[in-house]
Order: structure tokens, then C-alpha cells, then sequence
């Protein structure tokens, strides 16, 4: 990707995270979601978002339907314009377990800390 992809990316990933903590849907807004990247396409018409929450990949996947579905539309007229794009890109949003999975990392380095310290 280029510079202006990869600035792009950062810029709707920070706005995604944002938009999402606004959101009064239910589904979406009683879980501790984490936008973990973007990726965009190189002429910027389509963007996907990687969403985990800290609950597990469950609660991830019914957000993740819950933004492809009726949020959708909000967040990318949003995103065009906090943002200020010509074209705004065509938002997928795809869940994620790496937040769970380095959760788990940093459970298995204590236990390993604390058995070397024994």
C-alpha cells in the first residue's frame, strides 16, 4: 500500500473506533469493541474493518452483524464526513479474535514468570 492508503486507513480506523462507541444499538454498544485495523484499497472504495471484542469472538461476530446490517449506512456518511473524503469507501466490518488470542499470550507469560521464579 501506499502512504496515502496507509494515513487513510489510520484516519477511518480512529473514526470508526469513535462512531462505534456513539452507537445506541444494543448490540453493539454493550460490548467492549476494538477496531484493530483497516485495510483499504488502493483507490480508496472499499475499507475492511477488523472489530474484536474483549468478551470473545461470539460477542465480536453479533457486532460485526450488527454493523454490516443497520449501522452501516450511518458510519460511512459519518466517516465521509468528520473526514472530509471525495469518495467514501464501501465498509465491511469482519470480526476478530486477536485481542482474546493476546489475552491468552499474556496469561501463558505469567504462568511461565512465576514458575521461573519459584
Amino acid at each position: 500500500m501506499g502512504y496515502k492508503s496507509d494515513r487513510t486507513a489510520e484516519d477511518i480506523k480512529r473514526e470508526i473506533t469513535v462512531l462505534v462507541r456513539e452507537l445506541k444499538d444494543p448490540r453493539v454498544n454493550s460490548i467492549m469493541l476494538t477496531v484493530v485495523r483497516a485495510e483499504v484499497a488502493h483507490d480508496l472504495s472499499f475499507c475492511k474493518a477488523y472489530i474484536s471484542s474483549l468478551n470473545g469472538i461470539e460477542d465480536a461476530k453479533t457486532a460485526c452483524k450488527a454493523l454490516n446490517g443497520n449501522a452501516k449506512g450511518y458510519i460511512r456518511r459519518e466517516l465521509g464526513a468528520r473526514l472530509g473524503l471525495r469518495k467514501t469507501p464501501d465498509l465491511k466490518f469482519i470480526a476478530d479474535d486477536s485481542i482474546e488470542k493476546g489475552i491468552e499470550m499474556f496469561k501463558k507469560l505469567d504462568v511461565a514468570k512465576n514458575k521461573e521464579t519459584e
